[in-house]
């Protein structure tokens, strides 16, 4: 398995999805539904390795995808301000993606599909409640609310195909990613509610963003690097591959 292949599968669970959700006045006003290549990747770790994988379980990625593009479209919507009419119809996008997986699903018949991914949407929900609570939380917590936030329905998905063995290298990926993606809009000025959270428990404990977030950056590299060498149930290319996905990581954190 190649670069190319990895590359491909992953476009083609974007088109799945996209067909999926097609709306030609949303298309034209808030563009097609955002979806994060990094967690389709993720996503496909155990099709990619070789796990069984039939059409149910490539149903059940395509309404993962689905449920992430609703709740990016929400995110997207700015704090302040949702009187545009762009924003007006990216919320109606949410809504609209919101609806077509509750009907694919209905459709479908799995009842346990429903269950964990209603269960990881109210748990991803609860953790993004979290920035507008008054009670001070510990660094550590707000890691653990981004990696649940990034990959919690991912987990939800993997428990129930028996997937399991995947869910720490999911885990510690796309918090790696979410930490670096915050540490960049910190450097713009940009950052995020969870964020800007994030960085007040840093300073209430005496502490620099850049020094504590890019230390936790690098432990966590160290320790998936580990898992992944460690790994005995993964094939030598998708090691590789995810390898790969680290040290590019890197090489954009660096430059």
């Amino acid at each position: 398995m190649n670069a190319t292949y990895i590359q491909n599968s992953i476009a083609q669970l974007k088109t799945e999805i996209f067909m999926d959700v097609r709306h030609r006045t949303l298309q034209k006003y808030t563009g097609v539904p955002v979806l994060d290549e990094n967690q389709l990747f993720y996503l496909l770790i155990p099709f990619l390795n070789g796990e069984e994988w039939q059409q149910e379980q490539q149903e059940a990625a395509i309404t993962v995808g689905i449920v992430y593009a609703a709740l990016a479209a929400h995110d997207h919507i700015k704090e302040l301000d949702a009187t545009s009419k762009e924003q007006q119809l990216t919320v109606l996008a949410g809504d609209f993606y919101s609806g077509r997986y509750y009907e694919i699903l209905a459709m479908s018949g799995n009842v346990a599909l429903i269950r964990n991914l209603s269960q990881g949407i109210v748990v991803r929900c609860e953790q993004q409640i979290k920035v507008y609570e008054n009670e001070q939380r510990t660094i550590e917590q707000w890691y653990a609310s981004m990696s649940t936030i990034e990959s919690g329905l991912i987990a939800q998905f993997f428990d129930l195909y028996s997937f399991g063995k995947y869910i720490p290298l999911v885990e510690k990926s796309l918090l790696i990613l979410r930490l670096e993606k915050e540490w960049t809009a910190y450097q713009r000025g940009q950052m995020s509610l969870m964020g800007k959270a994030l960085e007040e428990s840093v300073r209430r404990n005496g502490a620099t963003f850049n020094s504590v977030i890019q230390r936790k950056i690098v432990h966590l590299k160290t320790e998936l690097s580990q898992i992944i060498n460690q790994a005995t149930f993964l094939q030598s290319d998708i090691k590789q591959a995810l390898h790969a996905h680290v040290e590019a990581s890197i090489a954009s954190t660096n430059g």
